[in-house]
């Protein structure tokens, strides 16, 4: 039988609070240091399966210190966001109408991000370091959202005729606006 200590915590609440602690430590942390983080208040082996659950997931990557492990997250915050996002995607059988709905929701200066991102990325660039949120924030840049596209750029749709070219990173040259006036330019 369970002992009540307090109110029950929401579910991934400690791997979540376990993951910002070694976030914010820049170098691996054995459990007992992630526990004298915490609080101290959990149990050393509490914070073992939560830091092995963590590993098992991906999130994670641990190597031995002494008799226990180290942890150290594998991504920062926008790269733990992305690893979700593709696992969502992995998920669904239909990636296409998955995709294709994600982008018909996006605002227009998002959907220019990832445009712009996606033609670094085709040209070798790591969209990634060159993402500048930044240089999308113009409030006056949606007033009107064809006025700086470039009019030849989707053109022919079907111009790739190479089945096998990298579609797992290709939005395409469809139009993916969902009916939005000026969104898919």
């Amino acid at each position: 039988m369970r002992q009540e200590n307090g109110p029950r915590r929401a579910a991934g609440e400690l791997e979540a609070a376990a993951l910002a602690v070694l976030q914010a430590a820049g170098s691996a942390l054995t459990p007992g240091q992630v526990r004298e983080e915490l609080g101290g208040d959990l149990a050393y082996t509490t914070v073992v399966t939560i830091l092995s659950r963590l590993y098992a997931k991906g999130v994670l990557t641990r190597c031995r210190s002494g008799r226990a492990y180290s942890y150290a997250p594998v991504a920062d915050e926008p790269g733990l966001a992305a690893r979700r996002m593709r696992g969502l995607l992995e998920a669904e059988p239909d990636r296409e109408a998955v995709l294709a709905r994600f982008v018909s929701g996006m605002s227009a200066a998002d959907e220019r991000l990832l445009r712009r991102m996606l033609a670094d990325h085709a040209a070798g660039g790591n969209p990634a370091a060159d993402a500048d949120p930044a240089a999308d924030a113009d409030p006056g840049a949606d007033a009107d959202p064809g006025a700086d596209a470039d009019p030849g750029a989707d053109a022919d749709p079907g111009a790739d005729a190479d089945p096998g070219a990298d579609a797992d990173h290709a939005v395409g040259g469809d139009d993916h606006s969902g009916g939005r006036p000026g969104a898919g330019d």
